[in-house]
């Protein structure tokens, strides 16, 4: 079912690894332009769009975009107690970890009376969109909202798409698990125009603007982030998802297949990689994955997925190949399921979240780890992270000196402002020293 990359006999480079990886053929920009028409659409007749765009793209015209309270409300009496309990365990320990992302604020004084204050500020405003595709997601209400709160932010806005299933409402698992966080502004919008909705704002809904959105979506999505980043920040542009598993003999197969298999199911497109240097153990894997992949609800998807160019067991030599495959691949989601992982985690660069140890799969951070599960897909875990109460905060320095120190440093600062053929700059600091 899964195809086989023998790497055994070869030392490739940094670079010739990142060609090996394998990766879906996800391109969003052969979407961008499609998403920039729907942007476009919502920003010329606001609501009208939404509402069309949710009829043609959705399938159903939902009865209103903006979700009424009560609705709200009467979804968080709906939670089964199950439910209801597990999203406020989810919460504690999202909100838990969250707390532990704030950065504490310092003071540097670099001179008597010159005194650098650094502080920690949130962003005001945050669009959050929750997928509502092949699932139902109110984990990821969880993932996105608790940070948020955490860093401060003070006004929050949920967007996700109308359901057929329930007359063109948001999910009401959905709704219930903003409610529960507190959440009163939810919008019944999905794909890129929702984004476009998100960082223009919607004037006929009372929909105003925000500062950042986050979330993951599909294609279309990703597509309408890369086209508002720099009107708003985002997190990044999330694409399929993806596991990638480093296993030695001493694993079990069932295990590192169940793991696999898990991640599989969300879509046609996720990547299931398995990396080892037993090829004892990765023919064992791959009867494992054959055996639970016919077994699983969604059977049909899983197949698709395994099958796929992005999916793959990988012989390698030893496991410092495996590393180095690895941080070239940079997975969103990375297991060590080996004798000595924190031998093994000393050589990881790269990776959305690690999971160490057989008793730390991936299905743990989707939803009751404390982690969070919005994670960079495609490679993006070489150079960003996963999200985090740091995502909703900007570093500002504060610059307080008084005439002594500002005096001090006056003739370096004429020295440097005429270096740079920037007179007006001295000039700015000898204005201050008249008697001079």
């Amino acid at each position: 079912m899964m195809r086989t990359l023998d790497l055994r006999e070869l030392q490739p480079t940094r670079s010739e690894l990142g060609e090996l990886v394998p990766r879906a053929s996800v391109d969003v920009s052969v979407a961008t332009s499609t998403a920039h028409d729907l942007i476009n659409e919502v920003r010329m007749n606001g609501e009208l769009a939404l509402l069309e765009q949710a009829e043609r793209l959705d399938g159903v015209r939902p009865p209103r975009i903006r979700v009424h309270a009560d609705e709200i409300s009467a979804a968080v009496r709906g939670l089964r107690p199950e439910v209801r309990e597990a999203l406020e365990a989810a919460i504690d320990r999202v909100r838990l970890v969250s707390e532990a992302q704030v950065p504490a604020g310092a003071v540097t004084d670099v001179a008597p009376g010159a005194r650098i204050i650094q502080r920690w500020q949130p962003v005001t405003r945050v669009g959050l969109y929750v997928p509502g595709g092949k699932a139902v997601y109110p984990s990821s209400v969880v993932m996105n909202v608790v940070p948020a709160q955490v860093a401060g932010v003070s006004s929050l806005a949920i967007a996700s798409p109308p359901q057929r299933g329930f007359d063109g409402a948001v999910h009401p698992t959905i709704l219930g698990a903003a409610g529960l966080l507190g959440i009163d502004e939810v919008y019944a919008m999905g794909g890129a125009g929702a984004i476009g909705a998100l960082a223009y704002g919607v004037p006929d809904l009372s929909l105003e603007p925000v500062d950042v959105i986050t979330g993951p979506g599909n294609v279309y999505v990703a597509a309408a982030k890369r086209l508002v980043r720099g009107v708003v920040g985002i997190d990044s542009e999330a694409g399929p998802t993806e596991i990638l598993v480093i296993a030695d003999a001493s694993a079990d197969a069932t295990l590192v297949a169940a793991d696999l298999v898990s991640q599989a199911e969300h879509d046609e497109l996720a990547a299931a990689v398995l990396v080892t240097d037993s090829e004892e153990l990765a023919t064992a894997v791959m009867a494992e994955v054959a055996r639970l992949a016919q077994q699983t609800a969604h059977a049909d998807r899983v197949a698709i997925s395994l099958r796929g160019e992005q999916s793959a067991v990988v012989l390698v030599s030893d496991l410092a190949a495996a590393a180095a495959f690895s941080n070239a691949y940079g997975p969103e989601h990375l297991e060590l399921q080996v004798r000595d992982s924190g031998a093994l985690l000393d050589q990881i660069d790269n990776a959305g979240a690690i999971f160490l140890g057989a008793y730390s799969p991936v299905s743990l951070g989707d939803y009751l780890a404390g982690s969070n599960h919005v994670l960079p897909t495609g490679g993006q875990s070489r150079f960003s992270s996963g999200l985090g109460a740091y995502t909703f905060l900007r570093p500002q320095q504060v610059i307080e000196y008084d005439r002594d120190a500002l005096q001090q440093v006056e003739q370096r600062i004429v020295a440097l402002s005429s270096a740079e053929d920037l007179p007006a700059h001295g000039a700015a600091v000898t204005a201050r020293f008249p008697e001079q």
